[in-house]
């Protein structure tokens, strides 16, 4: 089993509960008090941490609304715009970071972010964040990758399109650095992701190719998939989050709400717990149950030298008497003294 990682004032891993991450994204609409209110109902439903993104527009993209940069696919969220405009609807502004990041202290949260360049892992650096995340869409981006990994703090890479040969190319990156703690979240890049497309029985697989901690940045609807993961080996869940979806925003119709994260929080938790280890016979919790097994029981009165029967015999509850297998064999024995309706059957009593 892999050595646990620490994350700011938490251990990450398999002897852990899960660690819940609450992604708010763009889901503050641009609101800096709307940002400080997700912060405060997440730390209501228990979550561990809270993330959001660090980028700009310019960070990310050009000013273009033409070709590849406009956004024509009918299916997508985000259809008709282009990528400079939904990045500035959508992005932290940077002098947000800070608040958000305290306010979220404040609660017990631990705030970290996902750069996209340079100057964000600068920036970030400068707030002392614990630990950093990569987002799929850059889960190839290797210069990143590396300058992240040269801060020292743990790394979060969500694993969305990328194939074992990038994977194994970026992981490779980041540990040449100097990476020795590192996270590898299952992800399926749609938004929402279905259960059918998710593909979670991969969890395992990576912690086994990559011997790291393993789990899923769920972009489901529902906490079915995350729970499953958990069941799994999935040591880490993040979620994006909203206040509610009725409110609208870039990221809300494929995030939870503060009644559900909670939900999270407590089935991933429960989930853990039932992981156990492999285990068979009673536990401690069930000894005082054994006593409601089946047993031999005499259910008619008996006087010495009387002959056991079906019609006196009887495997009943509660199992205080012999196991029922031992019926063929005492069926057709006597008993040596008189016998109660109601006793429990043993061998002491047969002559």
């Amino acid at each position: 089993m892999s050595k646990p990682i620490r994350i700011a004032e938490r251990l990450v891993g398999r002897n852990q509960a899960p660690f819940i991450i609450a992604e708010m994204s763009g889901n503050h609409n641009q609101s800096l008090e709307r940002a400080l209110e997700i912060v405060e109902a997440a730390a209501k439903t228990g979550a561990h941490a809270l993330k959001i993104q660090t980028y700009t527009p310019d960070t990310m993209t050009i000013d273009l609304d033409e070709r590849e940069f406009h956004i024509s696919d009918s299916k997508s969220l985000w259809a008709g715009a282009s990528l400079y405009k939904l990045y500035g609807k959508a992005y932290t502004p940077w002098e947000w970071h800070k608040p958000i990041f305290d306010r979220a202290r404040g609660l017990g949260m631990i705030p970290f972010s996902t750069p996209f360049d340079d100057t964000a892992v600068a920036f970030l650096e400068g707030l002392d964040v614990p630990c950093y995340k990569i987002a799929s869409f850059e889960n190839t981006d290797l210069p990143l990758i590396r300058r992240v990994a040269a801060t020292g703090k743990p790394i979060i890479i969500s694993t969305g399109m990328a194939t074992v040969s990038e994977l194994d190319e970026s992981i490779r990156a980041a540990r040449e650095v100097g990476c020795k703690d590192l996270v590898l979240l299952k992800c399926t890049s749609t938004y929402p992701a279905t259960a059918a497309n998710t593909n979670i029985v991969t969890i395992p697989h990576l912690r086994e190719l990559f011997g790291c901690e393993v789990g899923v940045s769920d972009h489901t609807l529902g906490v079915g998939v995350s729970v499953a993961g958990v069941a799994l080996g999935a040591t880490v869940i993040e979620k994006h989050f909203t206040l509610s979806r009725a409110d609208g925003g870039v990221d809300s119709t494929f995030s939870m709400e503060p009644s559900e994260m909670a939900q999270l929080v407590v089935e991933t938790e429960r989930a853990w717990q039932a992981l156990g280890h492999v285990s068979y016979g009673p536990t401690e919790a069930e000894q005082g149950a054994l006593q409601f097994r089946r047993s031999l029981y005499v259910v008619k009165d008996l006087k010495a030298g009387d002959i056991l029967s079906d019609e006196n015999v009887r495997a009943i509850r509660p199992g205080l008497g012999l196991p029922t297998k031992y019926l063929k064999q005492v069926l057709g024995k006597t008993v040596k003294k008189s016998v109660k309706r109601g006793t429990a059957l043993g061998w002491e009593l047969l002559g």
